[in-house]
């Protein structure tokens, strides 16, 4: 049986966590729920698991926004897929999200999440496969 894309979930609303797992369950994915930015980066930088993508809550508590956790992941890993969940902060995605990530103003249906990872996910995944010789395989 085929392993399903594991992905990195940052929510601090335990019902929503409840909701966003089922989502990407029923969407054909895996995901580890944390409930801060802090330990989602610990397990993140640690390499242990092989992650696809990041959904992450902007306004989380604790000492580090959602925004700052799609940096760091992104320091490590430049084209890694992300997707911002916010109620309030939408105006600030501009200013402070990553570039080539989504955002899902609440409330969003759950398929809309699912979308939006996959559409991540299959962009990746393109630009992998369709990436152009670099000039010493062209030679």
């Amino acid at each position: 049986m085929a392993e399903l894309p594991l992905i990195l979930v940052i929510e601090d609303d335990y019902p929503l966590q409840g909701i966003v797992e089922e989502a990407l369950w029923d969407g054909g994915f895996e995901a580890d729920i944390l409930s801060s930015a802090d330990e989602a980066l610990t397990l993140f930088k640690g390499g242990s698991k092989n992650y696809k993508a990041l959904i992450t809550y902007v306004s989380l508590k604790g000492r580090l926004s959602g925004w700052e956790a799609a940096r760091q992941i992104r320091e490590k890993d430049p084209a890694f897929p992300v997707v911002y969940m916010t109620g309030a902060a939408a105006d600030e995605w501009a200013s402070q999200g990553v570039p080539n990530s989504i955002l899902l103003q609440k409330p969003f249906a759950p398929a809309q999440l699912v979308t939006a990872v996959s559409q991540l996910l299959n962009s990746a995944s393109q630009n992998q496969t369709t990436a152009p010789p670099s000039a010493s395989e062209a030679k």
